[in-house]
């Protein structure tokens, strides 16, 4: 007898999109903030040097992160992570951008 073995396609392409990274609920919502804030002068997130502003991300993070508590509704750790998270991202960016 040969050994064989079922494949369900459809349990496979949802393991592969459970593995992937999910966004949180208002990442999006703080990383426009973040981005707003730079836009119109409130914070800076890269200094002249190229070196992350880190007293301006936290600075933005947190701004984002009262929004976040207002909209969703969650308790402030994970309001921060997710503001965090958006201005560091936001931040990478913005280095990224200011090298090239």
């Amino acid at each position: 007898m040969t050994a064989r073995r079922s494949l369900s396609w459809s349990s496979v392409l949802q393991g592969l999109r459970a593995d992937r990274q999910q966004v949180p609920a208002g990442f999006l919502g703080a990383r426009g903030r973040v981005e707003g804030m730079v836009r119109f002068g409130k914070v800076t997130l890269v200094k002249a040097d190229g070196s992350f502003d880190r007293a301006g991300i936290m600075t933005a993070a947190a701004e984002a992160a009262r929004a976040h508590q207002r909209t969703y509704g969650s308790t402030w750790a994970v309001a921060m992570s997710v503001s965090l998270k958006a201005a560091w991202q936001a931040a990478r960016t913005t280095r990224a951008k200011v090298a090239h």
